[in-house]
């Protein structure tokens, strides 16, 4: 992992030294002498540089390589990460560079939160997945080991970045999991791997198959019962507030590991995609585990249902009716609408066994969803405006955007079952609103609850300056933003 280092003393010849300016300003930094400041100069008349955002100017000087890395107009801390993530993949050959974090014009942030939100663009922007190749040629893995951010009071910007570190950290660890096969990560394995993280100071609990009937999930057995990968469910606490009994926050994560869409077989093509389908388990995982390193002071309690959903045999079928852990009864049309019924399952457990009173369901749910928004929001329904609004203000400042979508007693009939409860298909038309309202039939009456789909934006197709192609780990920012504020 990159490392990164905060420091006001001398800098090595051989580090490459970058300077951030912003759109039309004027090439001034005390990183430059006054033969590089000409050099600079003359290199940016030359190639039209401006400044915009996510553009670069390189000069070859006789003391080294010179990058000026455009920072746009008044940037902000979403900008300066991504400036960041640019910079890991610009540096992809260079050893160590040197950033020089000076007062930006336009620019409202202290020069600590410059530092930190560069780095933290850094760090999120260098991640890769190479754990699988065996053949990869030397030069075609980053030689970039090292980024020096040169500040004043470094040791300071150090120890008020630990928060950054740690929300970085988490951000990688989700991709990680996301990005592993499913023949790796069973249901098993992730438990297993959760588990693990008792060492940070969570309080973690495990519950195998065994336990899962003995307390009748229902609806989560039904999903998991076509699989030879037994599921389990993990319950994860973290105490920042120790005196205090009540949680601020339980948050939900659908962990399907495997999603063949059951009987319901889902076409072949992409269907490798949906190792991913347990994206929303991860992101509470990872939440969880940013908290703990952060030592957030905020009591928040995560759950998540690990299954795999597959054909068998044994394999619930289109046209039964389970019973789920609150005792309603749904009608299965569709094997392939199985998120929602580990959710429904998990939340009911949460709300009836822990003191939470606020919910947040996390999944790459539906489609539905998903074509409506595209890559650029995940989508949020919600019973409570105050809670809806401080996720989407979460979400601006993470820059892992919401946009809500409705709920409504008109949605709500349409999934109203001739034979059962409800049944977990609303039909062709509003799948995304229909699929929230068969969650919110299980928040319990009282309880604030906002469920984010965030299928199509859990995967980058073409990479961008905070991920590279594959899982992005969207969640884990913006339920920390969020988690943060309530300390």
């Amino acid at each position: 992992m990159l490392e990164i280092v905060f420091t006001d003393g001398r800098i090595g010849s051989k580090a490459v030294k970058i300077v951030g300016v912003s759109e039309n300003a004027k090439i001034v930094s005390k990183a430059l002498n006054d033969d590089e400041t000409a050099l600079v100069k003359k290199a940016v008349v030359q190639s039209g540089f401006k400044g915009k955002n996510g553009t670069f100017v390189e000069v070859f000087g006789p003391n080294g390589k010179i990058i000026i890395a455009g920072l746009g107009d008044k940037p902000d801390a979403v900008a300066l990460q991504k400036l960041g993530g640019a910079l890991a993949k610009k540096l992809f050959k260079d050893a160590v560079a040197c950033y020089y974090v000076e007062e930006i014009k336009g620019c409202k942030l202290s020069l600590a939160e410059i530092a930190h939100n560069v780095a933290f663009g850094l760090t999120v922007g260098s991640y890769r997945f190479d754990k699988y190749f065996t053949k990869k040629k030397q030069e075609e893995y980053p030689s970039l080991e090292q980024v020096i951010l040169k500040v004043k009071n470094p040791e300071a910007v150090n120890e008020s970045y630990r928060r950054f570190a740690a929300l970085g950290n988490a951000v990688r660890y989700a991709r990680d999991l996301c990005n592993e096969p499913a023949n790796y990560l069973t249901p098993e394995v992730f438990a297993d791997d959760i588990q693990r993280l008792s060492y940070l100071g969570l309080d973690i609990e495990i519950l195998d198959k065994k336990a899962l009937q003995e307390k009748e999930f229902g609806m989560l057995l039904s999903v998991a019962q076509g699989s030879c990968n037994d599921p389990r469910v993990a319950i994860i606490q973290w105490r920042g507030k120790p005196d205090q009994v009540e949680f601020d926050c339980g948050l939900v994560g659908k962990g399907v590991t495997f999603d063949s869409g059951g009987i319901s077989l889902k076409p072949g093509t992409g269907m490798g995609d949906m190792k991913r389908d347990m994206t929303g388990a991860a992101v509470v995982v990872s939440s969880l585990k940013a908290l703990a390193l952060q030592k957030a002071p905020v009591n928040v309690i995560g759950i998540v249902g690990l299954v795999e959903n597959m054909p068998d045999a044994m394999a619930t079928r289109p046209g039964d009716v389970v019973t789920s852990l609150s005792g309603q009864t749904v009608e299965i049309l569709n094997t392939d609408a199985e998120g929602r019924l580990v959710l429904g399952d998990i939340m009911w457990y949460l709300q009836s066994n822990y003191n939470v009173h606020t919910l947040i369901d996390i999944a790459t749910l539906t489609g539905a969803t998903m074509r409506a928004l595209g890559n650029q929001y995940a989508g949020i329904f919600c019973n409570n405006d105050k809670l809806c609004n401080e996720l989407i203000k979460a979400g601006e400042a993470s820059d892992e955007k919401l946009w809500r979508l409705p709920l409504g007693e008109g949605y709500n009939k349409m999934i109203n079952s001739d034979i059962a409860d409800m049944k977990n298909l609303g039909g062709v038309n509003a799948g995304g609103s229909t699929a929230a309202c068969f969650l919110e039939r299980f928040v319990q009456k009282g309880n604030a609850w906002a469920h984010l789909d965030i299928a199509g934006v859990d995967t980058e197709d073409k990479g961008s300056p905070l991920c590279p192609k594959g899982s992005t780990g969207f969640g884990v920012r913006v339920l920390n933003y969020y988690l943060n504020a309530k300390s």
